[in-house]
């Protein structure tokens, strides 16, 4: 099967629409390089698959709703079914990851590994779980012969990628046993009120939009609007709407070559193309006019 590049497409909630592996093998492998320049970041997805992610070199920031965690090297983290994520690299990272349906262990819904352990998992267990090099050193190389099994492509790898996986989550089943035998099935708030709230501002971010605005979306006050995007993505509102501003300036100013920087200023919601310099700097550390010039040759 080998080894596919990252790239995240997602839909107006932030699921991922592109599908990873295939319906007869639904695992999919990834490998990238990222750097610590703002434009090289994983941005805020879910998928309905779970996902575990190998800094093999390097470090990495990986945010979920309410933490941030830093993989050192060596480092492995479990992502859960239907969880926002975001990455970005704090040094030069090598980035690997497999993503894979719960169907890739138990076969089918009604199978013993899915009612006794993987379903049961999937809805108790907490949105992340951060695998240490040394301290999880039998997990972390189970993930490492998964991922080297499916990057082979040799007949058979198939067997070796699912029993590595199926050790993992059955470690992962065994710490969060005590969790599992309470059920509580209702969906994440703040993973709903999160997502329309980033829809909001994705489709905005151009117009004079507010805090209040934003939170009316979710049906919050805005205090409960703050502390909800703290608690998700650590970042208040209107940082994010900044940030997303500057993001979507950058690709403007690679995308549209003819278009002056004030012009680009303007589609992204900044009064003055000083401001957005200003604000591009601080992001990016160069100006819109470098980063152009050298994004572009």
């Amino acid at each position: 099967m080998g080894l596919q590049k990252c790239g995240v497409s997602v839909n107006r909630d932030y699921k991922e629409l592109r599908a990873h592996g295939s319906l007869e093998f639904p695992c999919a492998g990834y490998s990238e390089i990222y750097t610590s320049q703002p434009k090289y970041i994983v941005p805020w997805h879910w998928h309905e698959e779970l996902e575990i992610a190998h800094s093999k070199k390097g470090k990495l920031k990986l945010q979920i709703p309410g933490k941030t965690y830093e993989l050192e090297e060596g480092d492995c983290f479990i992502i859960n079914s239907n969880v926002l994520h975001y990455a970005e690299a704090v040094s030069t990272c090598e980035l690997q990851s497999l993503v894979f349906a719960p169907t890739l262990i138990t076969g089918s819904r009604e199978s013993v590994f899915a009612q006794k352990y993987i379903l049961p998992l999937i809805d108790a267990s907490p949105n992340g779980f951060l695998l240490r090099a040394e301290q999880h050193k039998e997990q972390v190389t189970a993930f490492i012969s998964a991922f080297d099994a499916l990057k082979s492509d040799v007949p058979g790898f198939e067997f070796a990628v699912r029993e590595n996986l199926s050790r993992i989550c059955l470690f992962l089943y065994q710490q969060f046993e005590s969790e599992i035998r309470v059920e509580d099935k209702r969906p994440h708030q703040d993973h709903l009120r999160t997502t329309k709230m980033l829809d909001y501002i994705h489709n905005h971010f151009a117009e004079n939009i507010s805090l209040t605005e934003i939170a009316k979306v979710a049906g919050i006050g805005e205090r409960e609007c703050l502390r909800c995007f703290q608690r998700t993505i650590q970042l208040s509102p209107m940082q994010y709407l900044l940030k997303y501003r500057i993001m979507r300036g950058a690709d403007l100013l690679l995308q549209n070559p003819a278009s002056s920087i004030s012009e680009i200023a303007g589609l992204c919601g900044f009064d003055s193309p000083s401001n957005f310099a200003k604000m591009f700097k601080r992001f990016y550390n160069t100006t819109p006019r470098e980063y152009r010039k050298y994004g572009t040759e």
